[in-house]
């Protein structure tokens, strides 16, 4: 047992020291400066809950807080229906299910601030034309306005992650036994009393661990934000991971940045435990 339990740590030692190194120190470091007037080298005095009280007052901050919450709730929703819907699909013998499974999850390949390039030319140039020449207006004018901005960075986050959502459904759709589902069927129970009685219940992990990638991908989202509206117009589409880098390098407030980091990490890891802590407990009644 003695040497079972040295290997064991020597082993993992690396790994903690790496993860102590990129995350715990940063993140302590980051807590402390986010007390003082850091200016990004050099810090002369410890201010305090400052911050703190000045982020809370931050009009852009409260406005990017509450638009990123409305994007991660309509992308959360979208994501897992689509990819549970795709991942229903590409389970079914048909011939080209194979091919079908790598065209849908061949986007999550594309790198976000490329995506966001290329998307934005599609909302302003191939949006603009077809609305032109259909005289739709809906079409017209792509990412001038709030709105749109917000459809905007949906589609490409829904487009973008659909495919790596239905590979996780698909992993527990795949592990269903056939069984289960012929006796049902010999049963007389419908498609939706299957998908609803024996499907839903025994992928349950799956939509776990599926709403905790979306959850935390939804808040951290910047690359695609950047490339596709830069926050535009007038901040109006900006997120909060691009107004706390905005805080730092264009305001070069960075302490103000970061307790605005600091903020951000709890709401994160809050709504994530919850949500996992939640989850879980439905999967023990299903």
């Amino acid at each position: 047992m003695k040497n079972k339990s040295l290997s064991f740590w020597l082993f993992l030692t690396p790994t903690l020291v790496a993860l102590a190194l990129v995350v715990f120190i940063p993140v302590l470091e980051g807590l402390f400066y986010s007390f003082t007037d850091w200016d990004g080298l050099r810090f002369t005095k410890v201010v305090g809950f400052q911050n703190y009280i000045t982020l809370f007052q931050d009009k852009a901050f409260i406005n990017a807080f509450w638009f990123t919450v409305g994007f991660v709730i309509v992308t959360v929703i979208l994501l897992n229906v689509i990819g549970l819907g795709l991942a229903l699909l590409v389970t079914q013998k048909f011939k080209g299910s194979n091919f079908l499974r790598t065209v849908f999850f061949m986007p999550n390949m594309i790198g976000g601030l490329i995506l966001g390039f290329i998307w934005q030319f599609i909302f302003t140039q191939g949006f603009q034309a077809l609305g032109d020449a259909l005289h739709v207006s809906w079409l017209q004018n792509w990412l001038t306005n709030e709105t749109t901005g917000f459809w905007g960075l949906v589609i490409v986050t829904v487009w973008q992650m659909s495919g790596y959502i239905m590979i996780i459904y698909i992993a527990y759709l795949q592990n269903i036994p056939n069984e289960i589902i012929e006796a049902a069927k010999i049963d007389g129970a419908s498609a939706w009393q299957r998908f609803t009685k024996i499907t839903f219940p025994m992928i349950a992990p799956a939509f776990t661990v599926c709403m905790f990638l979306t959850l935390s991908n939804g808040f951290k989202i910047y690359d695609q934000n950047l490339s596709l509206t830069n926050g535009g117009p007038y901040n109006s589409t900006q997120m909060l991971a691009m107004d706390i880098v905005n805080t730092a390098y264009n305001s070069g407030n960075f302490a103000l940045s970061e307790a605005k980091a600091i903020i951000f990490f709890i709401i994160v890891a809050a709504i994530s435990l919850v949500q996992v802590a939640y989850n879980k407990k439905r999967e023990e009644d299903l």
